[in-house]
């Protein structure tokens, strides 16, 4: 597993973000893919999920990972939601990018294999969030949402909110489209410091680190409790999956947090 500096120093929090390794799958889910929707064999998602939660000391049932769609809607996991079954769970959580939570022993998590994880969390107020941000989460503004989501319902205060902003696709690797710059530009996003383009083909590169590091930055998070890991998805074979480079069959990593 991987950690943030920013975070590790929180007795009251333990955060992650997975690598490939250290599970049973195999072929191009080799070896611990985390992800359900993938096209891995179930079984082997179980026990790869097993392993997690025996490792960060929960139950495989407090694993809390939704069903990602790459839109803006963020899960309060509060008492009401944890007092449903477990399938009833899953279908509840369906649909949301972002988790947010303030009850102990609960592991949320997103899973990625490209896009940006993100961990947030307050340590006054003790609560935690973990948010998927592919690029059209991030023109959807879902970082921001969360961050006004732990304000507004959990009394947080940006100035002491800590982010981690985890693995991804780096700039060098993730070239757009004219319509996904369009997009960007469309939302009132500033792209100058957080993109260039490659003069041999002329294609656009996006820093999503960078774009969701400003998104951070204009909700008054503090540039010293932003802490950016630098390694890339798409290059770094031996540590991530990566959809770009593996296509449709490629596991997928968690990145999340228990509170103690």
């Amino acid at each position: 597993m991987l950690l943030f500096d920013l975070l590790s120093g929180n007795s009251n929090l333990f955060h992650f973000m997975t690598t490939r390794t250290g599970g049973v799958s195999q072929g191009e889910y080799d070896s611990f893919n985390l992800g359900e929707f993938a096209g891995d064999h179930p079984a082997d998602v179980a026990e790869n999920r097993k392993r997690l939660a025996s490792s960060i000391g929960v139950e495989a049932l407090d694993l809390v990972f939704p069903y990602q769609t790459h839109e803006d809607k963020v899960l309060q996991v509060d008492e009401a939601f944890l007092s449903l079954p477990s399938e009833e769970r899953k279908q509840a959580a369906a649909g949301y990018d972002a988790l947010v939570t303030h009850v102990p022993g609960i592991c949320i998590g997103v899973t990625t294999a490209d896009c940006v994880p993100l961990i947030a969390y307050d340590p006054v107020q003790k609560v935690l969030a973990a948010i998927h941000a592919g690029w059209r989460g991030t023109v959807a503004c879902i970082v921001p949402k969360t961050i006004r989501l732990m304000v507004e319902e959990y009394g947080c205060l940006p100035a002491t909110i800590l982010v981690g902003i985890g693995a991804c696709i780096s700039p060098e690797k993730f070239e757009v489209g004219e319509e996904v710059v369009d997009a960007f530009r469309f939302a009132g996003m500033d792209l100058s410091n957080a993109s260039f383009r490659n003069p041999a083909t002329g294609k656009c590169h996006i820093d999503l680190q960078a774009v969701n590091k400003q998104l951070l930055l204009s909700e008054g998070i503090l540039p010293e409790n932003i802490e950016i890991m630098p390694l890339c998805t798409q290059t770094r074979a031996d540590l991530f999956f990566s959809a770009r480079r593996q296509g449709v069959k490629s596991g997928r990593m968690v990145t999340g947090g228990v509170l103690k």
